[in-house]
């Protein structure tokens, strides 16, 4: 058993609660952890929800309710490998839908903000061997929104026009 030592730590507005509630209900083998709330004197107000500790299949993180000050970016995402084109329509699905985007290249950000990447399990080594075939995988994925497992694997193969 591995212990984890880095936990992702995510500061959301008003609505961590809700928001890992959501992702929860996204991931198999996820569960909420623990909530705790403000008390007297603190930030926000007596009783609200400061912190949700979640795990997402094996992954914990950590949830604040800190307020306005900060918000998420691209310069930050999280990697979800897919074995099945079926797990990638399942995660992009569930990822954007009510108020979430599809980016380009696999990326997409959620209804919260927070940057996805939802790929092939597969793309390292896809992207693997030669230059030839590196630059024909890349390409392929370059002019992808989501990503399509079939697709990249004839990319590799140099099967594609």
């Amino acid at each position: 058993m591995t212990i984890q030592t880095i936990t992702p730590f995510l500061w959301f507005n008003d609505n961590a609660e809700e928001a890992a509630k959501f992702y929860v209900s996204v991931f198999k083998n996820a569960t909420i952890n623990m909530v705790t709330h403000y008390g007297d004197d603190m930030p926000m107000p007596k009783g609200t929800v400061m912190t949700v500790s979640f795990t997402l299949d094996g992954q914990d993180f950590m949830a604040l309710n800190g307020g306005p000050t900060f918000s998420f970016t691209e310069a930050v995402s999280f990697l979800v490998p897919c074995k099945t084109q079926d797990e990638i329509d399942y995660y992009w699905d569930r990822l954007t839908a009510d108020g979430g985007k599809p980016v380009e290249c696999g990326w997409l950000k959620d209804k919260y903000g927070l940057s996805w990447q939802i790929v092939p399990a597969s793309l390292p080594q896809l992207l693997g061997g030669d230059a030839a075939r590196s630059n024909r995988v890349m390409t392929a994925v370059l002019q992808m929104v989501k990503l399509d497992i079939a697709a990249l694997q004839k990319a590799a193969d140099g099967k594609t026009p």
